[in-house]
C-alpha cells in the first residue's frame, strides 16, 4: 500500500484541545469486522463487550515532563528543549530536540530556572533539530531528576495550541501509569477510569501489563510513498513473564485478547514465538505495521482516532481492514467524533 492511501481531509475543529470531563465518557465507535457494522456508544459501554477470562493488555508507561525552557548564555534567547531519552545517567547525557535549532551550536550553554542552578552544554548535533546535551548540576542523581521534573512541563503534542494547564499533568497520564520513560501518552489508555477498571475486574476480565516508552518517533511523518521504505524510530519496551502467561492462557481458551492502543499492539507483535504465543522480552522495537499484516496475539483493539498519513492509522487499518477503516473514518467525521490525543475512542472487534 502507498502513503496516499491513508490521506483524508480532517476538519481542524475535530482535533481535541481538551479531554472530556470524565475519562470514560468520551464517545466510543465500535467496529465489528465480521459483520462490517458500526455502532456508536460511550466509552464506559466497553464493559458490555467483554466476558470472564477475556484479557485487556495495558501499557503502564508513565509520561515524564519532557518539555523545558532555557535561556542561551550571553544572548538570553528563550530555547525550548524537549527531552527524548537519557543516554548516560552518570554523565547526565541526554538526546533532545531544540527549538529554534538554528541558534544552538556545539559548545553553547543553556540555563534553566530562575536560580539557574541547572545548566546544559551542547556537545553534539544529531539531526537538524536534535542535539546531545550534558547537564551540569551540583547534586545527586535523584536531586537532578527531581529538578528536571520541577522545571519540566507536560509534553502535550504541538497541535494543542493552548497553554498547558495544571489538570494536564493528571489527564495526560493513564490511571495505571507506573514506569516512567515516555515523552507522549499511550492515548487509548486515557479513557479508562478507576470505576470502569473495577467493573471489568468484577466481571472477571483479566489484565496484562506491558511497558512501551512512547517516543516522538511514533508521530514522525512518513515521507516516502512506498511504505516498505519507511523506518520507524526504536522504542524501549518490556513484556514480563507474568503478562505473557496471562495472555497465552487467554489465547489457549480462545478468549478476547484486547490490545489497548497501538503501543501495546507493537509490543506484543514484536515478541511472538514460532507457535504464535507471546514471549517475555525486554529490549527495543522498531516494528512498523501496515497493511497487509497477519496479527498473531490480539484479536481485538482499543484505539483513538488518528491523523492522516500517520503510522498509527496504518496499523489500525491493517487490523480492521483498509476499506472498513476508511468507511469508519468517514462516519467519524460526519458524526463529529473528536480526533487525536484527547479525542474519542474506537473498539475494533
Amino acid at each position: 500500500m502507498k502513503l496516499s492511501h491513508f490521506d483524508f481531509n480532517l476538519p481542524p475543529e475535530l482535533l481535541a484541545e481538551y479531554p472530556t470531563l470524565n475519562r470514560d465518557e468520551s464517545r466510543l465507535m465500535v467496529l465489528d469486522r465480521k459483520t462490517q457494522t458500526i455502532e456508536h456508544k460511550m466509552f464506559k459501554d466497553l464493559i458490555d463487550y467483554f466476558e470472564e477470562d477475556d484479557v485487556l493488555i495495558l501499557n503502564n508507561t508513565k509520561v515524564f515532563p519532557a518539555r523545558l525552557y532555557g535561556n542561551k548564555e550571553k544572548t538570553g534567547a528563550k530555547i525550548e528543549v524537549f527531552l527524548l531519552r537519557e543516554l548516560n545517567s552518570e554523565t547526565r547525557l541526554w538526546d533532545v530536540l531544540v527549538d529554534p535549532a538554528r541558534k544552538i551550536r556545539i559548545g553553547n550553554k543553556l540555563y534553566f530556572g530562575d536560580d539557574e542552578t541547572l545548566v546544559a552544554e551542547v556537545i553534539d548535533n544529531t539531526t537538524s533539530r536534535g542535539r546531545t546535551l550534558r547537564f551540569l548540576f551540583d547534586g545527586t542523581y535523584e536531586e537532578f531528576r527531581k529538578k528536571l521534573t520541577e522545571l519540566g512541563e507536560t509534553p502535550l503534542p504541538k497541535y494543542i495550541t493552548r497553554e498547558v494547564e495544571p489538570e494536564d499533568a493528571e489527564r495526560y497520564q493513564t490511571i495505571f501509569a507506573k514506569n516512567e520513560g515516555a515523552v507522549a501518552a499511550p492515548t487509548a489508555g486515557l479513557h479508562f477510569s478507576k470505576h470502569l477498571l473495577k467493573r471489568l475486574e468484577i466481571k472477571g476480565v483479566n489484565f496484562a501489563e506491558v511497558t512501551l516508552h512512547v517516543g516522538l518517533g511514533t508521530f514522525s511523518p512518513v515521507e516516502v510513498e512506498d511504505l516498505s521504505k519507511h523506518k520507524m524510530d526504536s522504542e524501549e519496551y518490556e513484556v514480563d513473564a507474568k503478562s505473557a502467561q496471562i495472555v497465552n492462557h487467554g489465547k489457549s481458551k480462545r478468549r478476547k485478547i484486547c490490545a489497548v492502543g497501538t503501543t501495546v499492539m507493537r509490543s506484543v507483535e514484536s515478541t511472538v514465538s514460532s507457535q504464535g504465543t507471546l514471549n517475555p522480552y525486554k529490549g527495543w522495537t522498531n516494528k512498523f505495521i501496515f497493511p497487509p499484516y497477519e496479527f498473531s496475539i490480539a484479536n481485538c483493539m482499543v484505539t483513538n482516532f488518528h491523523t492522516p498519513k500517520s503510522t498509527l492509522l496504518m496499523m489500525v487499518s491493517a487490523f480492521a481492514g483498509h476499506d472498513f477503516m476508511k468507511k469508519a473514518y468517514a462516519e467519524a467525521i460526519k458524526e463529529k467524533y473528536r480526533f487525536y490525543t484527547y479525542g474519542d475512542a474506537m473498539l475494533i472487534l
